[in-house]
């Protein structure tokens, strides 16, 4: 499951390739993938890279005219940029940006189809952020009070994007192992030490 680093890792090659480029179009392989109507997909056509940043595990493209591509790719969703247009694959093939530098093709290697790609306004992009903190950026008190908002098993608490950013199944497996605790351990039964080892771990995995 691509988490956050490798979600920044997309984000820094892509804005290497895309950014002042033009969008020339976006073809659509998976209905069920674009989950907006308005603005409409045609919208974003022939409109201008403007930068490239994370909302939480989603990916958001920046055009100009107050308008962003944002994709989450879920468990199986990957990128693949490839130097001009090709079809899409009939297995797998969801949809492929085409930009004047090349285009980014998405594919979803699984059979239920759970990638998603909206097109949002800038005053309307709050919609789409779970809203929960950023590790590398937290305070020990707010790391603290995420993890403790509801009472649940640690690997639970530490992938709800709604509190903490960015840490899916896969990682917070990671953290909690760096960190010697156990994913079935209560968030509510941490001493003080377990709470500063559990920061630091999030910390170190997310930035690795």
């Amino acid at each position: 499951m691509p988490e956050l680093p490798e979600i920044e890792s997309y984000i820094h090659s892509l804005s290497e390739r895309v950014i002042g480029a033009t969008l020339d179009s976006v073809r659509i392989g998976s209905f069920s993938l674009l989950r907006t109507f308005d603005p409409p997909i045609e919208a974003v056509f022939d409109s201008t890279v403007e930068h490239l940043h994370r909302i939480g595990k989603r990916i958001s493209i920046d055009l100009s005219g107050g308008l962003h591509l944002v994709i989450h790719l879920m468990v199986a969703g990957r990128f693949k940029w490839t130097e001009e247009p090709k079809p899409l694959p009939k297995r797998g093939g969801l949809a492929s940006f085409d930009f004047s530098t090349g285009s980014l093709l998405l594919t979803e290697a699984a059979t239920k189809r759970r990638a998603s790609l909206s097109i949002v306004r800038t005053e309307d992009l709050d919609a789409v952020d779970p809203g929960g903190i950023e590790v590398s950026t937290a305070t020990a008190r707010q790391f603290r009070d995420a993890l403790l908002t509801n009472r649940h098993t640690l690997k639970r608490a530490l992938t709800d994007a709604r509190y903490i950013s960015g840490v899916g199944g896969a990682f917070a497996d990671e953290i909690l192992h760096a960190a010697k605790l156990s994913p079935t351990q209560m968030n509510t039964n941490l001493s003080d030490t377990e709470m500063k080892a559990l920061l630091g771990a999030t910390k170190k995995v997310l930035n690795t």
